[in-house]
């Protein structure tokens, strides 16, 4: 019946950590992704911010992951990732000095503190605190129930000799690195660990080994979220995994070797309390001693993983996302800062659609006006690329909205999901246009001057409207007012040219079926300026650029 208790309180303590991390994320995790960005430049300010951000969100795999994403979409340089990953390994040693200062007898409070505050008030900001506080207190409340259910275990023969073996340096690394990586949180298995140390099942001796191993262990979740990564991503990870396991290695012939665990049992009252200093002092020596070494490491991890020389993974058409990377979309909630490094990676994304639609659109005017089927290959390339681009946006968007938390967020990624579906619309209206030109050439239908007068009229004012929106005063509310002036341009173009129409088949100088064409045109010319209005208005929405 103890191992009900043990399992109830280690799902009490991970969901806390989840209600944490993602209150966090949603009251502030956009903030904390613009202080990322603009303070890693200074090597000191980087680790500072690491370990303030892990603090903040108790979890090294949370920052480290969101790392790998700056890096990924080009937002941080390797060398700036390093000091980040130096500070989040620091930062995430204060849960364990949480639990061991006894802070736990407040859980109840801080609990109900926060759920008073998800339940009693309206204000987004203070629920999504409130679901912090509240996570925290559920934290320490499952602590506790696992030391209770856990101080039976003590008179348990097998369970006692199975905790023995771990005093051997290699099996305590391999079991603490395997469990860390089995529940993706180091913070998490650290507390574990004290948890059985409180209970005096497992010595201060033989958890240390545990203890090191456990910092590996948290490498797993950003190795997880570096598939299908950029280069300089995957060597981020690689840089984080370095750090640890050269730690482990230097601490654990340290402690072989000289009595650093004696001296910190004689310094430092209490099983818990000694392993959350072994835990504090692995990392802050470990960042210590590398942070000269920095660069090294950076240089290191290209040698291990050099640049690819094999072309970049394609479908079998040759497309492939030039921006867009599952960075962290691959963790049981994605990780702080996640939704704000993928919103990034969309807007790039769909900027490089939009470039494609915006010389389609181009193209294919120049081509009916010169009854010219040589560009229309090209086009039809493009369109095939737009529609590929616009189902992998979707797929992408349609995985963040189940783990967006934010708000603002949340808004963003709606109106990215309708940009990109009115951005491939405007590359079919490009393509029908495409698909006139092969019905004037095989019927030999001739177009009159004024018409193709017209038709250059509707190319330059198209391209002036699908260029504003490229435009870096996209979002502002001027901006706004001058992509309406030209939709309406367009619409007053459109009801000029039909009139225009009009009287030329009343002259009798347009024939029916040139008419009939004509007709069509002006329609996907209409349709055009519509939805490049209606991207500008989810990018007001947003209150971004593309």
């Amino acid at each position: 019946m103890e191992f009900f208790g043990v399992f109830g309180g280690l799902a009490l303590f991970l969901h806390g950590m989840q209600m944490m991390s993602s209150g966090l994320e949603a009251a502030a995790g956009n903030r904390m992704k613009n202080v990322l960005e603009r303070l890693t430049s200074n090597r000191f300010m980087g680790v500072l911010v690491g370990a303030l951000i892990t603090t903040a969100v108790q979890s090294s795999s949370a920052t480290t992951v969101m790392v790998v994403g700056f890096v990924n979409a080009g937002m941080m340089t390797l060398k700036q990732a390093v000091w980040l990953i130096m500070g989040a390994n620091i930062g995430k040693t204060t849960t364990g000095l949480l639990i061991a200062l006894d802070v736990g007898a407040l859980a109840p409070l801080v609990a109900f503190i926060g759920v008073a505050l998800m339940v009693f008030t309206k204000k987004a900001r203070l629920r999504h605190i409130g679901q912090l506080l509240a996570g925290l207190g559920i934290l320490f409340v499952g602590m506790d129930m696992m030391s209770e259910a856990m101080e039976p275990l003590r008179e348990v023969s097998a369970f006692v000799s199975l905790m023995a073996t771990l005093s051997n340096p290699i099996l305590g690394i391999l079991f603490g690195a395997l469990f860390t990586a089995l529940i993706q949180s180091s913070a998490a298995s650290v507390g574990i660990l004290q948890t059985l140390a409180a209970a005096g099942v497992v010595e201060f001796s033989g958890a240390v080994y545990v203890l090191f191993g456990q910092n590996i262990g948290t490498c797993i979740t950003a190795v997880m979220a570096s598939f299908g990564t950029s280069r300089d991503a995957k060597r981020a990870t690689c840089v984080h995994l370095l750090f640890n396991v050269i730690g482990t290695v230097i601490f654990t012939v340290v402690v072989m070797v000289f009595p650093l665990t004696g001296l910190i049992e004689s310094l430092v009252p209490g099983p818990v309390a000694q392993i959350a200093a072994m835990h504090i002092f692995f990392n802050l020596a470990t960042t210590v001693l590398l942070f000269p070494l920095g660069d090294q490491l950076a240089n290191l991890a290209t040698r291990i993983l050099p640049d690819e020389t094999s072309p970049v993974q394609e479908n079998g058409n040759g497309m492939r996302l030039a921006y867009l990377a599952p960075v962290a979309v691959t963790g049981r909630e994605g990780g702080l800062g996640v939704s704000a490094i993928v919103v990034d990676q969309l807007r790039n994304e769909l900027r490089r659609m939009l470039e494609m639609a915006r010389q389609n659109v181009d193209a294919s005017f120049k081509a009916v006006r010169d009854r010219d089927l040589v560009p229309l290959e090209r086009v039809e390339d493009r369109e095939q690329y737009i529609d590929f681009l616009n189902r992998e946006i979707s797929r992408c968007i349609s995985r963040l909205i189940a783990i967006e938390t934010n708000e603002r967020g949340s808004r963003m990624v709606s109106c990215l999901f309708a940009i990109s579906g009115n951005i491939e619309r405007i590359g079919d209206h490009a393509d029908n246009l495409a698909g006139y030109t092969r019905m004037l050439v095989a019927k030999d239908i001739p177009l009159s001057q004024f018409a193709r007068d017209e038709i250059d009229q509707m190319r330059d004012i198209s391209l002036r409207a699908v260029s504003a929106l490229l435009s870096s005063d996209a979002g502002e509310p001027y901006w706004l007012a001058q992509v309406a002036q030209l939709e309406q341009k367009i619409d007053d173009m459109t009801a000029d040219f039909r009139r225009d129409q009009l009287l030329r088949m009343r002259d009798g100088t347009c024939s029916d079926e040139a008419c009939i064409l004509y007709s069509e045109l002006l329609t996907d010319f209409e349709r055009i300026g519509d939805h490049v209005l209606n991207i500008a208005q989810e990018l007001n929405k947003a209150a971004i650029p593309l």
